[in-house]
């Protein structure tokens, strides 16, 4: 896991090949069925490209859209071992419909059935690093079949310049922090799906529960939930707060999350502020996502815990069938 991290910067300067290319289906608007870490790429895009019509959808067939809007768009089949249960499932939904289809994999049942019904797909390298690991090489290919040439530029320049190893102290200081705790990772709306990542690495590296959530929303309910009283004082004891925060961010959301740092503070909840620097949105979600790797493989080393394997979602399949 150290050494991915460490290698994150050379996926992001992938070329990625679009096989069967003379197939592709162009559109505008594009629909990405993906679970887990291989809808993070899609989730990361639609932060970077707030205007780009994208749906993510994350569950077995399509999401209930229009006839129209299913015609106009492009589905991406994105699953990283190319054998997930529900893409697969949307990948025949969507032939049956005869929308245009893509698919990205390492290989799998995915790249058989690209192949198989002469579809265009992107095959990913294979070096053996799990799918929330391979955020690089599946934001590259999603740029290539959405078009994105401006972001891809952008993340070429970016890559050269990202140094993995720079965030080390960076993720300790934050691992040190959630030492024994629950982690809570909050920030503003625009940032979410960097939010989101963060509890991703926490649950699948660290195997420990974290959670998240976003200003304004959390400050209409969530927060009520932390409104400390002695009878349920221990139900919050175990749990610390990361926020995200960016000088950038609209000034009644950077007023929230102070007040609700002061507040929370004051009830004795533990809070760390991390902040998202770089030039670009893009630049911000990387490397904030990079302190989010140290730190999670830093925590795990706190508990003794491989941070490689899922073993509960393999168990988890099994049991699916």
């Amino acid at each position: 896991m150290k050494t991915a991290i460490l290698n994150f910067s050379k996926q992001l300067a992938y070329q990625p090949v679009i096989e069967q290319k003379k197939n592709l289906n162009k559109k505008k608007q594009f629909i990405v069925l993906g679970m887990g870490g291989s809808h993070l790429a899609a989730d990361l895009l639609q932060e970077v490209a707030p205007n780009l019509p994208l749906t993510i959808h994350s569950d077995y067939g399509l999401p209930a859209v229009s006839t129209t809007t299913l015609r106009d768009s492009l589905i991406i089949a994105s699953s990283y071992s190319g054998n997930t249960e529900e893409v697969i499932d949307g990948f025949h939904e969507a032939r049956k419909k005869k929308a245009a289809l893509a698919v990205i994999a390492v290989g799998g049942k995915l790249i058989e059935l690209a192949k198989k019904h002469r579809v265009p797909y992107i095959e990913l390298p294979n070096t053996g690093i799990q799918p929330r690991s391979a955020l690089g090489f599946s934001l590259v290919a999603l740029l290539a079949f959405t078009g994105q040439t401006a972001i891809q530029k952008e993340l070429k320049i970016v890559s050269q310049k990202l140094k993995p190893a720079a965030f080390k102290l960076a993720g300790k200081k934050v691992a040190r922090f959630l030492q024994n705790r629950i982690p809570v990772i909050y920030t503003a709306e625009q940032y979410k799906s960097i939010a989101y990542n963060w509890k991703i690495k926490l649950n699948e590296n660290t195997k420990i529960p974290a959670f998240y959530n976003c200003v304004p929303e959390l400050n209409h309910n969530e927060m009520n939930g932390f409104d400390i009283v002695e009878s349920t004082r221990h139900l919050s004891s175990s749990m610390s707060f990361v926020f995200l925060v960016d000088r950038t961010d609209l000034s009644k959301n950077k007023k929230r999350l102070q007040i609700l740092k002061t507040l929370y503070e004051a009830r004795g909840l533990p809070v760390l502020q991390v902040e998202l620097n770089g030039k670009s949105v893009l630049e911000k979600a990387l490397r904030s996502l990079l302190v989010a790797d140290w730190a999670s493989v830093y925590l795990a080393d706190y508990y003794g815990i491989d941070p490689e394997p899922v073993p509960l979602v393999e168990e988890f399949k099994r049991l699916v069938g």
